[in-house]
């Protein structure tokens, strides 16, 4: 694994920082936005086992681009979970912010405007039921998409605390396995589907980013290993492929500053020390 700790120990120090700093703030449940990606299965998996089943409530936000797949493989995590879940499609609401945004801009909303509109409205609704509930949001970003800004300002990046936010999707990935080893809970449909934010149609992670087997190790040389963006194409990477992950990293760096605290699993975090929570 990229973090340096094998799974189990992963695990372990995730749902006991996750259980600590539930304590410290003084709260007993979180809610989990569940797309029926593997991000947010693992979340929602680490929170049980932080907090147990009656703790942790999960809402189904599903979308015009959201795959019939990926409603059923949400519904089943959480049966699995035995948590509670709602399903609250956002067909409705994010129609008319459209013509809403239609008449404003006197003519369509762009693709990136759609995108981040749907996460923003999900956003909306996880944290309406956080103030009605005192649930606190848990986000479900991982380190790769935060490094390369992968993710939605007041949208998909919100929460109270980012559970996978010092963890690289490659181990977000084996972390899943060795969940699915102590109890078959995250279906398999879920760790082979190809990843997707599902925003648009046909959209996949790899539009956008570069393959998760081909990012994250240089992720690694650039943010654990200090590397230069010239010693790691001298080690062999594609030149094109690492300038690119380097373009898009400094141009989302912005984001770093408006993130919530992140559990610290590894010594380089992205976000400051003040942000870090850990034992």
């Amino acid at each position: 694994m990229l973090t340096g700790i094998t799974p189990d120990i992963l695990h372990k120090k995730l749902v006991e920082t996750l259980g600590f700093f539930m304590k410290s703030a003084m709260k007993d449940k979180a809610v989990v936005g569940l797309s029926g990606g593997i991000d947010s299965a693992v979340v929602a998996s680490v929170a049980v086992d932080a907090l147990g089943p009656s703790s942790v409530t999960a809402i189904l936000l599903p979308s015009p681009f959201s795959t019939l797949h990926s409603v059923s493989d949400a519904v089943e995590l959480a049966e699995n979970l035995k948590i509670q879940y709602y399903t609250v499609p956002i067909d409705g609401i994010f129609h008319k912010f459209h013509r809403e945004l239609t008449d404003l801009f006197g003519e369509e909303p762009c693709r990136l405007t759609t995108e981040n509109l749907q996460a923003r409205i999900r956003a909306t609704i996880l944290m309406a039921f956080s103030n009605q509930t005192g649930a606190l949001l848990l986000n479900t970003s991982n380190k790769s998409e935060l490094s390369m800004g992968y993710g939605t300002l007041y949208g998909d990046l919100c929460g109270a605390i980012m559970v996978l936010g010092d963890i690289y999707k490659s181990d977000v990935y084996e972390l899943a396995d060795y969940l699915n080893s102590l109890d078959k809970r995250i279906p398999d449909s879920i760790i082979t589907k190809e990843p997707s934010a599902e925003l648009s149609v046909g959209q996949k992670d790899s539009d956008s980013l570069p393959p998760y087997p081909v990012l994250d190790p240089i992720l690694y040389l650039l943010n654990e290993k200090g590397m230069s963006p010239q010693e790691i194409i001298n080690s062999g990477a594609d030149s094109t492929i690492v300038n690119k992950i380097v373009k898009m990293k400094d141009s989302a760096s912005f984001k770093i500053a408006q993130l919530p605290p992140v559990i610290q699993i590894g010594q380089h975090p992205l976000l400051p020390d003040s942000k870090c929570i850990k034992l």
